[in-house]
């Protein structure tokens, strides 16, 4: 089935199927995964029989499995993609995850279409768009505030689309989708999985006189997203499906963050059980089962550039991570003695324990992050709690600034990492279990919290047990034990016309046959969502003009654009075709303001209004440039520069053809 308007969808990355299959038993409702290519994110591709492990697993839950075909794509790329589209569907496969409005023109299987972040969704209009040509659901632009959100959701039948918001994880700088830089400079695309993440650099930033304005800090650079305390608000706003971001991290922080979100989604679903409110309804899970963690989940363990909730809220002044793209890590002590080979801390709380591979970091007389992986920890000296002698893995004369009094973060825990390398987490689905006696034996009927139901069947002579009580007491314990299954007891009834005696060498095979019946009864039941029809006669793009930012980057895709009305459609950027100085990305973030240069802060401040004006700044990072321009009307920063000639002399795909200038009143083809 599709997501219901009731129903909260938790959304875990996966790297690998491995990830995946723990993602699904810390309770995520459905995992992105990437495919055997296509994916944004090019190092993290997985191949088919893999994503059929993951799809038996997550089906169990009746629990999703989305693939990731969302990078823009050249004309020769179309059928090995709609060959990979029909393998995943093949395999088990929920729902593709789409950039390319190419793949919408072609054969693709009757799987559902999610339209990625990617296509830079922030209008009704665009959603609604998204809607009608037959996307069931839309990742929103990260940047929108609780109130578009809002509009975008009014704007929308909730019965055929549904809105999915990213919740946590590392943010991209640019509107998704409209950011070129690491292609102008390296040859490698964004929106084909190859990003070289030119926002994570440190810059120098001057004005229009050339003074400098910041120096070599990592002024594109965005904290993590954080919406930990905003998911009620978010749902409120119509969010029914919420997105961890990280298909490129590592297991520990699959389980962590999932887990995490898996918590406090319960508690607002929880909160709503049996609610008359109009205006907090009833919510429902989107999967099946309950979990339960051996460990207490933490953000702040896994890697992060601290958090933010960005725009969420409305603009803020603390969105960047601009001294360091690094881990910070947490506050644990300071400094009290450096050695030839060792330095003495004193934690902030005495029950802080240091322990050996631990990572700690501080920051330099600069502002810059430095390193201090700990090869052996112990006690500085007896009877002194909180008070560590750490010998770093590395040569002391490399730890720049290093002194007494020092803060000391700690960014990696050993005791953390090496908690979440072991079974972390159950998940079960609930069952009723009843046993009954029929003419020539027994039979154990089970039903899941779903509905489903399994049953099998005993022949054994019926024998009156000598103690009822104890007799139905050991019935009870022996049907109880579901194991290393998915399911556990909700409640055993034992309907027996007589206190019959039953072998616990008989009880235990009735209860796996009856185990494997309601497994395939749920297998059976479970279907997967159905493709959304687009409106028929095809309905008009919001606009009659395509610049190169729509990512139009084969034939299929300009045909789709002049389908539904749009008369001027140019190529992607990565075609080539704009070789001068055009917006290398377009972005919320504005420098100008994080600096306290913007026109609007000084508005009413006495000496400073009007003096202040939205001049272009520029950003050095060796020999490159960019030119910071500022749009203050919708307030967004764009970034220019121009393609190098060495991207522009690398082989490229055949020369595309599309419209530049508006026809002469001929119809496309």
């Amino acid at each position: 089935m599709s997501l219901l308007s009731h129903q909260i969808e938790l959304l875990a990355p996966a790297r690998d199927a491995d990830i995946g299959i723990e993602a699904i038993n810390h309770g995520a409702d459905a995992v992105y995964i990437g495919g055997p290519g296509f994916g944004a994110r090019a190092s993290a591709g997985n191949d088919i029989r893999d994503i059929e492990r993951l799809c038996r697993h997550a089906h169990r839950f009746g629990s999703r499995i989305f693939i990731t075909l969302n990078t823009i794509l050249r004309d020769d790329e179309l059928e090995p993609a709609r060959q990979m589209a029909w393998d995943v569907y093949n395999a088990g496969a929920d729902v593709l995850i789409v950039q390319d409005m190419g793949l919408l023109e072609i054969d693709l299987p009757p799987i559902q279409l999610h339209a990625s972040t990617q296509t830079d969704i922030r209008s009704v209009e665009k959603a609604r768009f998204m809607q009608d040509v037959g996307f069931s659901q839309i990742v929103l632009a990260r940047e929108l505030t609780l109130e578009q959100i809002r509009d975008i959701h009014q704007g929308l039948d909730p019965n055929r689309c549904q809105l999915e918001f990213f919740v946590h994880g590392a943010l991209c700088v640019a509107y998704s989708g409209q950011c070129y830089i690491s292609h102008a400079h390296t040859g490698r695309s964004a929106n084909r999985g190859d990003c070289s993440q030119a926002c994570r650099l440190p810059y120098q930033v001057t004005d229009s006189q050339g003074r400098f304005v910041a120096h070599d800090k990592h002024v594109l650079s965005m904290k993590d997203n954080n919406q930990s305390d905003n998911l009620e608000a978010l749902i409120d706003a119509g969010v029914r499906s919420f997105k961890i971001e990280g298909r490129y991290k590592d297991m520990a922080y699959v389980k962590n963050i999932t887990a995490h979100y898996r918590r406090l989604i319960d508690e607002v679903i929880e909160s709503r059980e049996g609610s008359y409110d109009p205006a907090r309804p009833p919510l429902a899970r989107a999967s099946s089962g309950r979990t339960r963690f051996t460990f207490t989940p933490d953000p702040n363990q896994n890697f992060n550039r601290e958090f933010t909730d960005y725009f969420v809220n409305g603009r803020k002044d603390d969105i960047g991570a601009f001294d360091t793209p690094k881990n910070p890590g947490q506050a644990i002590g300071w400094v009290t003695q450096v050695g030839p080979n060792w330095v003495e801390l004193e934690t902030s709380s005495p029950a802080t324990v240091l322990h050996n591979g631990d990572g700690l970091c501080y920051y330099d007389l600069q502002k810059e992050l430095v390193g201090v992986a700990i090869n052996r920890a112990e006690p500085a000296s007896a009877g002194k709690v909180g008070h560590w002698r750490v010998f770093p893995k590395d040569p002391m004369e490399g730890f720049k600034d290093l002194r007494r009094g020092t803060e000391i973060n700690r960014n990696r825990d050993m005791d953390w990492v090496r908690l979440l390398e072991k079974k972390s987490s159950e998940r079960r689905i609930g069952v009723w279990a009843a046993l009954q006696d029929t003419a020539d034996g027994f039979e154990l009927q089970l039903t899941d919290e779903d509905g489903h139901q399994g049953s099998a069947r005993l022949q054994h002579p019926h024998e009156l047990a000598r103690d009822a009580q104890r007799n139905e007491s050991s019935l009870r314990e022996h049907l109880g034990k579901f194991g290393a299954t998915v399911f556990e007891p909700i409640d055993v009834n034992v309907a027996l016309s007589q206190p019959w005696f039953v072998p616990a060498s008989a009880l235990n095979p009735l209860r796996r046959d009856a185990i494997a019946a309601l497994e395939a009864a749920r297998a059976a039941a479970y279907q997967r969502p159905q493709r959304g029809q687009a409106v028929q006669p095809p309905v008009n793009y919001p606009e009659d003009t395509l610049s190169y930012l729509a990512n139009v980057f084969n034939d299929k895709a300009r045909a789709f654009y002049a389908r539904h009305g749009v008369k001027v459609i140019a190529a992607a950027y990565e075609s080539h075709e704009e070789e001068g100085e055009v917006s290398l990305m377009i972005t919320k973030h504005c420098v100008r303001f994080s600096m306290s240069l913007c026109p609007k802060q000084a508005k009413g401040v006495t000496g400073v209004q009007g003096t202040v004006r939205a001049e272009p700044l520029t950003l050095i990072n060796g020999k490159e440039k960019l030119t910071l321009r500022f749009d203050c009307k919708p307030c967004e920063m764009h970034v220019v520069g121009k393609i190098k000639r060495s991207v522009l002399n690398q082989a490229k795909a055949e020369p595309l053809t599309f419209y530049r200038t508006r026809p002469d009143a001929k119809p496309l083809h």
